[in-house]
């Protein structure tokens, strides 16, 4: 059936409608990605927006029970230029659509995805509305429906854990703040036998220092910093306190919670293939990004903090630590998935920073 893409500025898509015969409005991005679209359609940090697919051909390898990101896709729809029908992959257990279909996500197909792209690269992330499925509408009046529609602010709430569960080990005690956690950072924790507590994003920093941690992941989550300050407080409270590391929203929220300022990028990094240079070592880590703001390194005077990792493509800040306190922080994903994992690196030099931190305490 034949389904519209319409966006603010009244531009229109026409294309093939797949998965929930509903509609669906979010803000419109695009990933650079050529595969991945499993973990990126369960990446809660896609939460309220519709992810446009720069590769031409999608779910050609169909969805397996692997590879999710998150057991509730946050994803508000897709849009591809192909749309495989017959996946091929010996993991493959459905097809991309009918994951959609259950799960309640439009998408479209059949459209130019480059026009898009561009579009979105000139006029920055712009909101839209994948309409339902078959139905006939009047543009102006969408467009008007669109502009007088706000995003949605309250995104980390819709996707971060009601309650806190624990993921064993026998290893370091973490406590994860799950801020919209990807399923990948718990299992590099896990990977390296740390005894992991997830807890709600809402959790009071008195809380946290009870479990008795080793150290604090920071998660990534969705949406602008500015909207979550209560996590902005307890992030400052336990700078100092125990030793910290934070991914996407996670360094964000260090970043804000340090003094520094955050700002809304023209149409965000999203993508598995973004350079970054590690300024303490020289070498470029190729990585995989998901975000909409950056911290403002004009902002970092007097915060005590330092400057670590660069983003090639665009200056803009990619890493940070703290000159007083274990603590420190990545805008990109080290856990990658999908993406390359040059940067897993981190999650061993955060193990060896709680094991140093315990031997400072030991001899204090």
């Amino acid at each position: 059936m034949k389904r519209y893409l319409i966006l603010e500025d009244g531009t229109v898509f026409e294309g093939t409608a797949f998965g929930s015969d509903d509609a669906s409005i979010g803000e419109i991005v695009f990933n650079t990605s050529m595969t991945g679209y499993q973990e990126i359609l369960s990446d809660p940090s896609y939460c309220g927006q519709i992810v446009t697919m720069t590769y031409p051909l999608i779910g050609n390898y169909g969805i397996n029970s692997d590879d999710f990101e998150s057991i509730e896709p946050a994803v508000k729809g897709m849009v591809v230029r192909e749309l495989a029908e017959f996946p091929s992959n010996f993991r493959s257990k459905s097809t991309l659509c009918e994951l959609f279909k259950m799960k309640g996500i439009p998408g479209i197909s059949g459209i130019d995805t480059r026009k898009l792209t561009r579009l979105i690269r000139s006029k920055g992330s712009i909101k839209g509305i994948l309409t339902a499925a078959g139905e006939e509408v009047d543009v102006e009046e969408v467009v008007s429906k669109l502009k007088l529609t706000p995003l949605q602010t309250d995104q980390v709430a819709q996707v971060s854990t009601a309650r806190p569960y624990p993921s064993p080990g026998r290893g370091k005690r973490v406590v994860l703040i799950d801020y919209g956690m990807k399923h990948g950072i718990l299992r590099e924790l896990n990977n390296r036998d740390c005894d992991v507590i997830v807890v709600p994003y809402n959790t009071s920093s008195q809380e946290i220092l009870a479990w008795g941690p080793d150290g604090v992941m920071l998660s990534n989550g969705p949406g602008d910093p500015k909207d979550v300050e209560e996590c902005v407080q307890v992030v400052g409270e336990l700078i100092g306190q125990v030793p910290l590391f934070g991914i996407c929203l996670g360094h964000q929220l260090f970043a804000r919670a340090c003094g520094a300022d955050t700002f809304k990028l023209k149409f965000g990094h999203r993508g598995g293939n973004h350079p970054v240079r590690n300024l303490e070592t020289g070498k470029i880590e190729i990585t995989s990004q998901n975000h909409g703001y950056a911290v403002d390194e004009d902002t970092l005077q007097g915060t005590r903090l330092k400057v670590t990792h660069q983003a090639l493509n665009d200056g803009t800040n990619e890493g940070l630590s703290h000159l007083d306190h274990p603590a420190f922080t990545v805008q990109y994903h080290p856990e990658s998935s999908p993406g390359p994992e040059d940067s897993n690196y981190l999650f061993d030099s955060f193990i060896e920073m709680m094991s140093a931190n315990r031997k400072e305490q030991q001899y204090a």
